[in-house]
């Protein structure tokens, strides 16, 4: 592996002997997935089984004080599975072509307490961010500006300007668009630029409050706020996400919020319970995207969302969702997810996830089970009553 390693650094920085890389950092992972449902001739068939293998190559390296560069591989195989074990790949409907693109590649530099990244990188804000689920991370082209003059606050301003999110960007896998192309070609424009500007305030320990905007020209104007509270094992949050839509013929409105209770004692256990309910309005031309994410699978940060489904953000949608984990010993740590979702026009999901988690060193073990019941249309777009997901995650 250091071997390879050490490959990837003299292809990446080939030509760029004019500036002197110091503190040269590398890192990587190699994870494995395997998907199964119950549409097909039975929960194991491999004609409805998913299976894909990825190995990621990172490398950081500093260029002169204060600055870095960032840079990280992904190669995507299903190793001549198709057929036997799996018919699809995870992120990709054709199980026969490997992928490979850098989802990462930047320059990030910081001036006092402000630093400021430029180039392909991951996101993680309210309405926009990198879905890390996957056997593959959905990423941005874009320009981010993080400032902690202010005790105990950041200041956020980023101009996005190209994605491989499947959502926009149609949806051949789950979380990456046309991952039916091989290279480095996944990435497209992101509608005509996006501007997103945030604010997270820590001054009281125990209280996160975080306010933010986004302006995705000629598509869609949100504002999304939330308060988290922990203190003494209480667990309390409270979310708003609301807007204007701005593509098609007309304007329309699209809002969604979301509360939470729980309680956690350290390393026994913890309990939550939150509720949300989302607009009557669709989305940006007719999409449905009234709290999802605007890149990626579409999944939600409203505190509701499904451990598999991503349903709690889609419009008209009210949610529950209790959540309970627990160590088992020292044998594996034990979550259970109850989801009950449904909207004005009788279209409901029941889905109780059964989550088992171990980690043996560097090597990270996963086993889900998903007892799902859907209604309404979802019967036929989504009729899966029973999900398996097993993953293999090796950090080096």
């Amino acid at each position: 592996m250091k071997l390879i390693q050490s490959s990837v650094v003299s292809v990446l920085f080939v030509g760029t002997s004019a500036f002197a890389f110091d503190n040269i950092k590398t890192s990587g992972d190699a994870r494995f997935y395997y998907y199964a449902d119950d549409t097909g001739k039975g929960l194991f068939n491999k004609d409805t089984a998913r299976g894909q293998a990825t190995v990621g190559l990172g490398l950081s390296a500093d260029i002169q004080e204060g600055v870095k560069a960032n840079a990280n591989l992904t190669v995507l195989s299903t190793l001549g599975l198709q057929g036997q074990l799996i018919s699809k790949g995870w992120e990709t409907t054709n199980a026969t072509d490997d992928s490979y693109w850098m989802d990462t590649l930047n320059i990030s530099a910081d001036f006092g307490k402000t630093n400021t990244t430029v180039g392909r990188m991951t996101l993680d804000t309210p309405l926009l961010w990198t879905e890390t689920w996957s056997a593959a991370y959905n990423t941005f082209e874009a320009a981010v500006v993080k400032n902690n003059d202010l005790a105990d606050t950041t200041i956020i301003a980023a101009y996005i300007g190209g994605s491989n999110g499947a959502i926009e960007n149609g949806d051949p896998g789950w979380v990456i668009a046309n991952m039916n192309k091989k290279g480095n070609t996944n990435f497209s424009k992101f509608h005509d630029g996006a501007y997103i500007g945030g604010i997270i305030n820590k001054s009281l320990k125990s209280l996160t409050l975080q306010a933010w905007y986004y302006n995705v020209r000629s598509y869609l104007s949100d504002v999304w706020v939330q308060a988290d509270y922990e203190m003494n094992g209480i667990i309390l949050g409270a979310q708003y996400t609301g807007g204007t839509n701005m593509s098609g013929s007309s304007k329309s409105k699209t809002n969604a919020y979301a509360l939470k209770l729980g309680y956690a004692m350290k390393d026994t256990f913890s309990l939550t319970a939150s509720y949300s309910q989302t607009g009557h309005n669709k989305s940006a031309g007719g999409k449905d995207l009234s709290a999802k994410n605007l890149s990626g699978e579409g999944y939600t940060k409203l505190y509701t969302e499904s451990y598999w489904t991503a349903i709690a953000g889609s419009q008209d949608m009210q949610t529950i969702n209790i959540t309970a984990n627990a160590p088992v010993a020292d044998l594996f740590d034990f979550s259970i997810y109850f989801v009950d979702a449904s909207d004005t026009s009788k279209n409901r999901l029941i889905e109780t996830t059964f989550e088992l988690a171990k980690s043996y060193g560097n090597l990270d073990t996963t086993l889900v089970y998903a007892h799902r019941t859907p209604k309404g249309t979802l019967k036929t777009s989504d009729p899966a009553k029973a999900v398996v997901l097993a993953s293999l995650k090796y950090n080096f």
